[in-house]
């Protein structure tokens, strides 16, 4: 540091956990002490348009890129970002100071033409051989890479002039790893490191002595690396590419906890953002929450309570060589303390709290398919908002608010969109009531995304869908389920395609097994 500026030797590199509550906080730290003109962001280049909207009011994390080919939708990627992430408080800071901002990772535009359809992308983690944290903690004398964070990065205060000392310890750490196990043997981190390089000489040349860049630490030492320019670029030459778009989307704390998919694999995102929001104590502001929550739910829960699971977690804590609780000791003591040992109430407590059901927003500017903003607008006028938690929705629909709800659901799933799953009415066998289990699922964005061939708003592609699968149907019952689909979503210009399949079905199949089959659609929809 000098004058409150960056290293002049070269980037800041800033090597992080990706949604590590504790990298962020030193990012933060890092950022406000060295000033940086610039800051570079591991992440899709095609996304620096859409940055700016991440500084409006009503966008609230976690949210996540959403890269997908124009001409085949369901070919995508999400880059997710919590609260907690380094890269999101990078990015808000960079906006909130007015300091230029940039992604440098390799373009979606190569990412989603990749030939391996398996490989989760970069938003999904750093694709190597090794686990790196995992090395570490063996290395350390741990048996658990969470454990050991927690006690040498997420216990860690950041205080006066050492706001580096973790980004200087990992990255001697990832650079001996490295040295041991080289790239990981993935020649995908090897073109991604260049084109970091690549886009942050550049940075470079803007500005000598201010730029910061955020990454895994997995890839610091690759980037501190002096590679010849002409080496990096013929690493990039002649990838395959694809046309691409790109948008935000809401995301959820329960999808970052999935390891498979598009999940972060953070087991605990509930429980990591209450370190990063936490201004001191946070031991007992988290029992404090679960205490409201099981009081909530009935239980007899006393500040007592509270007081001696603080100990509880303490000397546990002691005892296990820590330096302070972590999420183990912390639920060690609910259960022993507020739950009289039963792990039934401690369900509930890792179900809302430890990972929660956090769904983000994204504002109403960002890009969209036109399908996707014919939906938002439904959702909007029918009071239907869109939730992470699952609930059940009764409809009657004699009332015209709650049957328009009803065809909506049947025409989203017409489409393959399963926000919806229709569940047993409760209140009897009547055809004027629906009961409907909701769940909005960030992969629903990819489904939107893909149904947007089929029209520009949700009626159009329903009826457009309907007809198609009416046309290319293998059998008389699949004809009948689209005729109850299409009476049920109230698709008047489809049926007429429909019907007129199944009567030509139904005159040639003289199958008796197949007009059984299709009997109960037609006995329902004549009901």
């Amino acid at each position: 540091m000098n004058g409150g500026k960056a290293d002049t030797a070269g980037p800041l590199l800033l090597g992080v956990r990706h949604h590590g509550p504790g990298s962020a906080r030193a990012v933060r730290a890092v950022l406000e002490e060295a000033r940086p003109d610039v800051v570079l962001i591991e992440g899709p280049p095609e996304a620096d348009a859409l940055l700016p909207l991440a500084a409006e009011e009503d966008m609230r994390p976690p949210v996540a890129l959403l890269a997908h080919a124009v001409d085949e939708p369901g070919r995508s990627a999400f880059w997710p970002l919590a609260a907690f992430s380094p890269e999101w408080v990078a990015l808000r800071w960079a906006l909130e100071h007015k300091v230029p901002v940039r992604f440098i990772d390799l373009p979606a535009a190569h990412t989603l033409a990749r030939e391996d359809d398996e490989d989760p992308g970069p938003g999904a983690g750093d694709d190597v051989r090794i686990d790196p944290l995992g090395a570490l903690a063996e290395a350390a004398g741990y048996d658990d890479a969470e454990r050991w964070w927690e006690d040498v990065v997420e216990h860690r205060g950041v205080g006066e002039g050492d706001a580096m000392a973790s980004f200087t310890a990992l990255e001697e750490a990832m650079t001996a790893l490295r040295e041991e196990y080289g790239s990981g043997g993935h020649r995908r981190d090897l073109v991604r490191e260049a084109h970091m390089r690549l886009r942050i000489r550049a940075a470079l040349r803007e500005s000598e002595d201010g730029v910061a860049v955020v990454c895994g630490a997995w890839h610091v030492p690759a980037l501190r690396h002096k590679a010849a320019v002409a080496a990096d670029r013929a690493l990039l030459k002649g990838l395959p590419k694809v046309k691409t778009d790109m948008t935000w989307v809401p995301w959820t704390h329960r999808r970052l906890s999935r390891t498979s998919g598009y999940g972060a694999g953070i087991d605990s995102p509930g429980w990591y953002g209450h370190l990063f929001d936490a201004p001191d104590r946070p031991v007992e502001r988290w029992l404090t929450k679960v205490a409201g929550l099981l009081r909530a739910e009935d239980r007899i829960v006393s500040s007592a309570h509270v007081i001696e699971a603080v100990r509880l977690a303490e000397t546990l804590a002691a005892l296990r060589g820590r330096p302070l609780p972590g999420l183990g000791e912390t639920t060690d003591a609910v259960r022993a303390v507020m739950c009289e040992g039963s792990d039934v109430p401690l369900a509930l407590v890792r179900d809302r709290l430890v990972v929660g059901d956090v769904l983000g927003e994204v504002p109403a500017a960002a890009p969209a398919v036109p399908l996707q903003r014919d939906l938002t607008r439904i959702q909007r006028r029918l009071r239907l908002k869109p939730e992470a938690g699952e609930r059940e929705l009764e409809l009657d629909l004699r009332k015209e608010t709650d049957a328009e709800r009803g065809r909506l659901l049947h025409r989203l799933r017409l489409l393959g969109i399963g926000w919806g799953e229709p569940a047993a009415a409760r209140g009897g066998t009547g055809t004027f009531r629906e009961t409907w289990r909701l769940r909005w699922e960030p992969e629903l964005s990819v489904r939107v995304a893909e149904a947007g061939i089929w029209g520009t708003t949700v009626l159009a592609a329903a009826t457009a869908k309907a007809e198609a699968d009416a046309v290319g149907a293998r059998g008389l019952a699949e004809v009948t389920g689209l005729a109850e689909h299409c009476l049920l979503a109230a698709l008047p210009e489809a049926l007429p395609t429909v019907m007129r399949i199944l009567t030509d079905r139904a005159a040639l199949d003289t199958d008796v097994g197949h007009l059984a089959q299709a009997l109960p659609a037609l006995v329902r929809s004549l009901r």
